[in-house]
C-alpha cells in the first residue's frame, strides 16, 4: 500500500496540466452513447486521463511498427493529449473524441461517456503509464449492440531512450514533465518491455505484466 501512496503525491498534478486544458467536446454529434469503463490492472503506475475515440474501421489511432505520431509521442512521453486529440477530430473517420476526468490509480476505474454515430463502430481508449519513459496503453474493439469487453496491454511509443532516469519521467516519484532523450529511441512503436534494473526507477514498485488496462463499454444508462 505504501508504494501505491506514493504515487498519488502531488507532484503527479505537473503530469495533468497540458491534459486538462485538453478537455474535448465530442467531434461529432448525434449517435448512441455508450459508457466506456477504464480499469487499471496493474499494481504501481498511474494511468493519465483516458482518451477514448470512436472511429470507423478503416481507421486506425497508431499501427504498432510504425514511427509514433509526434501527436501521440506527447501524450506517451508526457501525457499531453492536446494535440493528439486535435489531430483525431480533424479526420473524417472520426466521430467523437473524449477525454476522461481524471487519472486513474491502480486497481480503480474511471468512466467517459462518447456517442457512437456516422458510421463509427469501433472505441479506442488509450493513455500513458506515467512512471515510464514513453509507454502507454491502448485497446480497440468494435462494438455491437449492448457493448464488450476486452483488455490492453502497454506499448512503447519508441520515440524516447528508455532511461528509467528520474530527469526523464513525468509522474511520481519523479515529477520532471517534458523533458526527452531521443538517442537510443527504438524509432517504432511495439509491446513495451516494462521496467527493468536500470535507472531510478524501483522495478518492485513500478513493473507490470499485460494486460494493464480492462476497458468495458456498456450502453450509457443501463
Amino acid at each position: 500500500m505504501s508504494g501505491v501512496r506514493m504515487l498519488t503525491r502531488i507532484g503527479l498534478a505537473i503530469v495533468l496540466l497540458a491534459s486538462a486544458a485538453a478537455a474535448a467536446e465530442a467531434a461529432g454529434g448525434g449517435g448512441v452513447l455508450y459508457d466506456v469503463t477504464v480499469t487499471n490492472l496493474t499494481r504501481g503506475q498511474i494511468l493519465s486521463p483516458p482518451v477514448v475515440v470512436a472511429h470507423r474501421s478503416n481507421f486506425r489511432v497508431f499501427r504498432a511498427g510504425d514511427s509514433a505520431a509526434p501527436e501521440l509521442a506527447a501524450l506517451a512521453e508526457d501525457a499531453d493529449s492536446a494535440d493528439l486529440i486535435a489531430l483525431l477530430e480533424s479526420d473524417p473517420a472520426v466521430h467523437a473524441v473524449e477525454i476522461g476526468n481524471g487519472v486513474i490509480l491502480p486497481g480503480e476505474s474511471l468512466t467517459v461517456t462518447i456517442a457512437l454515430g456516422g458510421g463509427s463502430r469501433m472505441i479506442t481508449a488509450l493513455g500513458m503509464l506515467v512512471t515510464t519513459n514513453d509507454s502507454f496503453f491502448s485497446g480497440t474493439r468494435r462494438i455491437q449492440g449492448a457493448g464488450s469487453s476486452f483488455d490492453a496491454p502497454a506499448y512503447d511509443a519508441g520515440s524516447e531512450a528508455n532511461t528509467q532516469d528520474c530527469d526523464h519521467i513525468p509522474g511520481p516519484p519523479c515529477d520532471n514533465p517534458f523533458v526527452r532523450v531521443t538517442d537510443g529511441a527504438e524509432g517504432f512503436i511495439h509491446i513495451s518491455s516494462g521496467v527493468r534494473e536500470a535507472g531510478d526507477l524501483d522495478v518492485g514498485v513500478h513493473d507490470w505484466r499485460n494486460p494493464t488496462a480492462r476497458i468495458v463499454v456498456s450502453r450509457a444508462g443501463r
